[in-house]
């Protein structure tokens, strides 16, 4: 029997742009090199608000004023507790402690699913269920 990953990640966003993660490019992690939220796994007993709260501040060093959730997403393999915030600090604000990058993205960006990345040095892309759930959520906004 398959064990689900349970996991809490965060879409933040000021105005019409979106903080993403460009993840390590380490083969046996999830989502190598690719685009995704911030967020992580749910430790035993913790609650998804509580665990996206804490994976956000680990991450990025963010203190998130809120989180709200947005929906929960179940495939066989995981299930996604997507929280969404405002993002209230700027980029120089926050400190990149886990993944390659980081950005804020644009709709149009989202769109086309790929970004160039300076720290990558190369465009990258986004995860597709990263990009279908934020589509979803700007289309719900």
């Amino acid at each position: 029997m398959t064990k689900i990953y349970h996991a809490a990640v965060a879409i933040l966003y000021r105005e019409a742009l979106f903080l993403m993660q460009l993840r390590d490019n380490i083969p046996n992690i999830v989502y190598p090199g690719y685009w995704t939220f911030f967020g992580g796994h749910i430790e035993p007993g913790e609650s998804p608000e509580v665990a996206v709260k804490r994976e956000i501040l680990e991450e990025i060093g963010y203190e998130m004023p809120s989180a709200e959730l947005f929906e929960i997403y179940e495939t066989s393999e995981s299930v996604r507790h997507v929280f969404h915030a405002p993002l209230t600090v700027g980029l120089e604000n926050l400190v990149l402690n886990e993944g390659w990058d980081m950005d804020l993205w644009t709709i149009d960006e989202i769109k086309k699913g790929e970004r160039y990345s300076k720290n990558a040095g190369e465009v990258r892309p986004m995860g597709i269920p990263h990009q279908k759930i934020l589509l979803n959520f700007i289309e719900k906004g």
